[in-house]
């Protein structure tokens, strides 16, 4: 049953938080240092970035001789996005996905049309998937993406028109029905039957973690591998236990330098180093201890242990590109939309 809907039009109030959050957000480094940068990132990276952060401005420093500060804000993916276009000084954004970093390109020109070509792997420094968390003893059983739309199953899965948590949520689903026999006719109605177990929209990934991990709504959460990870360590082993489905979708969270604001501000530099810094084998070595798969591949080997195999698919093998897929079912009237009153109608 949904019991909130969040649509594009009021991204704007949603973006606003982030707008004014800049005075009481965290700073690491010497509190007079040369430089401060402000990195702009989804939901369920505070951890990761925190520890980012604390190794860059060693390293810089000890490369340079120079002091930096990194500030960090976080939120549904969109939304931080459309705040940047707003006004949102951010130096560099580290996304979930390409279409929100397009949005600065279209919105103000604030990147350039080619930023995936400006660092490695499409700008993308690692890669993750969806997976499922269930409760302890998985009472209802859940194995694979089709046990999600059994009656009686309460799915949380935040908004996917604020969260691309959700969007990747919603196209593995719909992605994993095309690759099992179904077309497009057929994947609506799974995803349909899908969001009608859906009891609560949150508008991001750490929202809905929060609902069902301390509100204890629901018997399936819906969320990126690494935030499984996450809550084990958070929350407490035997509480709860991963399920990896037979296939999922790919993730691979982009990151991009905000060239209007460096060249405004005048920190390219150091901007740029942040970035490589991500690419680099002391930031790679970060990344997989946050349980987030690395693109070196000796790092992602010394790790391997730590990730459970699992056959995956790409949004442009199953969708073409995220611009057809954000056109198609998340923009305003899309399939999504359909989708929720399709869910309503039938009694959610």
């Amino acid at each position: 049953m949904l019991t909130r809907k969040t649509t594009l039009q009021n991204l704007a109030s949603l973006a606003l938080p982030a707008l004014t959050a800049l005075s009481v957000l965290g700073t690491s480094g010497a509190a007079h240092a040369q430089v401060t940068l402000l990195n702009v990132s989804y939901d369920v990276t505070r951890e990761l970035y925190k520890d980012i952060d604390t190794a860059f401005i060693a390293s810089y420093k000890q490369k340079t001789g120079e002091t930096v500060a990194v500030r960090q804000s976080h939120g549904g993916s969109s939304p931080q996005a459309l705040a940047v276009t707003q006004g949102l000084p951010a130096d560099v954004v580290t996304m979930n996905q390409a279409s929100d970093i397009d949005l600065l390109h279209e919105r103000g020109d604030l990147v350039p049309a080619d930023w995936r070509t400006r660092l490695p792997y499409n700008s993308s420094p690692y890669t993750t998937t969806m997976v499922f968390l269930v409760r302890k003893g998985n009472p209802k059983h859940i194995k694979d993406w089709d046990d999600l739309i059994k009656p009686g199953v309460a799915v949380v899965i935040p908004n996917p028109k604020t969260s691309g948590n959700g969007r990747y949520s919603y196209l593995a689903a719909w992605g994993w029905r095309l690759q099992h026999g179904g077309n497009d006719a057929q994947a609506k109605d799974f995803v349909t039957k899908l969001f009608h177990n859906v009891p609560v929209l949150d508008t991001g990934g750490r929202g809905a973690t929060t609902t069902f991990t301390q509100r204890e709504i629901g018997d399936v959460l819906v969320t990126f591998e690494d935030e499984v990870a996450l809550i084990d360590r958070e929350v407490g082993a035997g509480k709860f236990e991963a399920v990896y489905p037979t296939s999922s979708l790919l993730a691979e969270p982009p990151v991009a330098l905000v060239d209007k604001v460096v060249d405004k501000r005048g920190t390219r530099k150091e901007a740029q180093a942040y970035l490589d810094f991500l690419f680099a084998p002391e930031g790679q070595e970060i990344i997989a201890k946050h349980y987030l798969r690395p693109r070196d591949p000796a790092v992602l080997k010394r790790y391997a242990a730590q990730f459970t195999p699992i056959k995956t698919f790409t949004v442009e093998q199953v969708f073409g590109s995220w611009d057809k897929a954000q056109a198609i079912h998340f923009n305003d009237g899309g399939t999504f939309d359909q989708i929720i009153v399709d869910a309503k109608r039938d009694g959610s």
